[in-house]
C-alpha cells in the first residue's frame, strides 16, 4: 500500500527543535530561573474526506508547539507559542518567569530527580512515513467506501477518511537531558448507515497503524463496517433485569481507562478516587493480570522516557488481582510520598493477561445475557466507582447472538465489576496502547423499557 519517503528531513527537524529547545533554556537560566523544561513538536498530516465517492476534504496540516515550564525555586511558570522564531520564544521565556514569580510556592514543583533521566535511547521503530499522495489517499477513500456500500441493505455513508501523520518531538530540561522522539500513525475508516421499515442504524470501523503496509485490507474494512451497520437492524429495547455482561474489546479498554484514572496520581493526591490506599490490596480476582510494557517495537504508546525524561520501565500494574503499585509523575509522587513511576503524560503499552479464549468462547461463557459493542454518555465517577451508561450491542442466548439491542442502560459500582470479572478473551484490538481482548463481568443491572 505505500513506499516509504526518500526525501526524510525528521533528523534535521529534530536537530533544530533539539537546538532550540537548549538555547531557550540557556536563556531562561540566564533570565533567573533554577530550572527549565522544554517540550517542543513538529506535526505533519495528510487528511482526505470521501462521501458518497466525492471528495469532502482534503486538509494538510503542519502544527509546531513549543511550551517552556520554569522554576524559580519551588514556583512554576509556564508559557507556551506556536511561532518559534526568536522574537516569540524571547516573549515566551521573559511570559514563564514573569508568572513563576507571582505563584506560590509549591514543595511538590520542581524537574523529575536527575538520577531517573533515561540515558539509552533504543530505536523502537516507531517511523514509518508513509508517501502518500491525495489522489492515492482519495482512491484508498473510495475503495473502502465502494466495498461497504456494495453489501445489500447499506442505504447511505457517512463518509470514508484516510489520514497520513507523522509526528517529531524533543523533551530537554536543565539537568542536561535532551530526549528525540519521532513517530508515525496513520489511520482509515469508514462509517455506514441502513435502513429498513423500523429505522435506520449507523456504525463504524476503523484501522490505525505505525506502518502503513499493516493496514487491513481496504474492502475488508468497507465490508467490516457494513456487517456492523446491518447486524444492527432490528435493534429491540429489553426489559430490566440483572445478567451477565461481555464488553467487546474496545469497549472493555474503557473499563480499563476507568482503573487508570483512578489509580493515578491526580485522583489519588486529591483523595478523589474509590482506589484511595489500595496499593497492595486485591481489586481484581487472582487469575488477572496487566503489565505495563513501554518498549515494544512499533507498540502505540511505546517511549524510551516520559514526559520528564524519566527512563520508562517495563513493570507490572496489577499481579493475581493485586494492586502492584500507582501511576505517577514526580509531581503527583512528591505529594504522596513516593517515588515517580515514569508515567508523566500518560501511561505506555498496557497488555492485559488473557484467560479465556477468542470471542466465541467468551459469547459461550456468557451464556445467556448481554454483548455491549457501544457504551453513551459519562456516567461514572471515579470518586465513588459508580458506574452507569447507556448501551447497545445484542442479547445472546445459549452462546449465540439472538437479535441487537439499543437504548439501554447498564449500571453497576467498577469496585463490583471488577471484583467480579469472569473472563478476559484473546480476541485482542490492537489499534491502541492498551491491548485488551473481551471482558466478561458477572452480573450487571440492565435497565430497558
Amino acid at each position: 500500500m505505500s513506499h516509504v519517503s526518500t526525501l526524510d528531513s525528521s533528523h534535521q527537524d529534530l536537530d533544530r527543535l533539539a537546538e532550540l529547545a537548549e538555547d531557550t533554556i540557556r536563556r531562561a537560566r540566564a533570565a533567573g530561573a533554577s530550572q527549565a523544561e522544554v517540550s517542543a513538536s513538529i506535526d505533519v498530516g495528510l487528511n482526505v474526506n470521501v462521501r458518497l465517492g466525492e471528495v469532502e476534504t482534503v486538509e494538510h496540516t503542519r502544527d509546531r508547539g513549543f511550551s517552556l515550564t520554569v522554576y524559580v525555586g519551588q514556583r512554576k511558570g509556564s508559557a507556551s507559542t506556536a511561532d518559534l522564531n526568536p522574537d516569540s520564544i524571547q516573549a515566551t521565556i521573559d511570559q514563564a518567569c514573569a508568572i513563576a514569580r507571582f505563584t506560590e510556592e509549591d514543595p511538590a514543583a520542581g524537574l523529575a530527580d536527575a538520577d531517573r533521566m533515561a540515558t539509552v535511547f533504543p530505536d523502537l521503530d516507531l517511523w514509518h512515513p508513509w508517501d502518500l499522495d491525495v489522489d492515492r489517499a482519495i482512491a484508498l477513500g473510495r475503495d473502502i467506501e465502494d466495498a461497504g456500500r456494495a453489501m445489500a441493505g447499506i442505504t447511505n455513508s457517512d463518509g470514508a477518511s484516510v489520514n497520513a501523520g507523522q509526528s517529531l518531538s524533543v523533551y530537554a530540561n536543565s539537568h542536561g537531558f535532551v530526549g528525540r522522539e519521532r513517530g508515525t500513525r496513520h489511520s482509515l475508516s469508514v462509517a455506514l448507515i441502513a435502513g429498513d421499515d423500523e429505522g435506520m442504524q449507523r456504525d463504524y470501523w476503523y484501522d490505525t497503524v505505525r506502518d502503513a503496509r499493516e493496514f487491513m485490507d481496504a474492502g475488508e474494512l468497507g465490508r467490516k463496517a457494513a456487517e456492523r451497520t446491518l447486524s444492527r437492524l432490528g435493534a429491540r429495547r429489553l426489559g430490566t433485569r440483572q445478567a451477565p455482561v461481555l464488553f467487546s474489546p474496545d469497549v472493555s479498554r474503557s473499563l480499563l481507562g476507568h482503573l487508570l484514572g483512578a489509580v493515578s496520581g491526580g485522583s489519588l493526591y486529591r483523595r478523589s478516587s474509590f482506589l484511595v490506599d489500595h496499593a497492595g490490596k486485591q481489586i481484581l480476582p487472582s487469575w488477572f493480570r496487566i503489565d505495563e510494557k513501554p518498549l515494544v517495537p512499533r507498540g502505540m504508546g511505546s517511549s524510551v522516557f516520559d514526559a520528564e525524561g524519566v527512563a520508562t520501565v517495563e513493570s507490572p500494574l496489577v499481579v493475581d488481582g493485586v494492586l502492584e503499585r500507582y501511576v505517577l509523575g514526580s509531581y503527583s509522587a512528591r505529594k504522596l510520598g513516593l517515588t515517580s513511576t515514569g508515567n508523566a503524560g500518560g501511561i505506555h503499552n498496557l497488555y492485559v493477561k488473557a484467560n479465556g479464549g477468542d470471542f466465541a468462547d467468551m459469547l459461550g461463557k456468557l451464556g445467556t445475557g448481554l454483548l455491549v459493542t457501544e457504551v453513551m454518555g459519562q456516567g461514572v465517577s471515579i470518586v465513588t466507582g459508580d458506574y452507569s451508561r447507556g448501551a447497545s450491542g445484542f442479547w445472546v442466548e445459549n452462546g449465540r447472538i439472538a437479535y441487537p439491542v439499543e437504548e439501554i442502560t447498564i449500571a453497576a459500582n467498577l469496585r463490583d465489576m471488577y471484583a467480579n470479572l469472569v473472563a478476559v478473551g484473546s480476541d485482542v484490538d490492537h489499534r491502541s496502547h492498551v491491548l485488551t481482548g473481551s471482558w466478561l463481568v458477572e452480573k450487571m443491572t440492565i435497565a430497558g423499557e
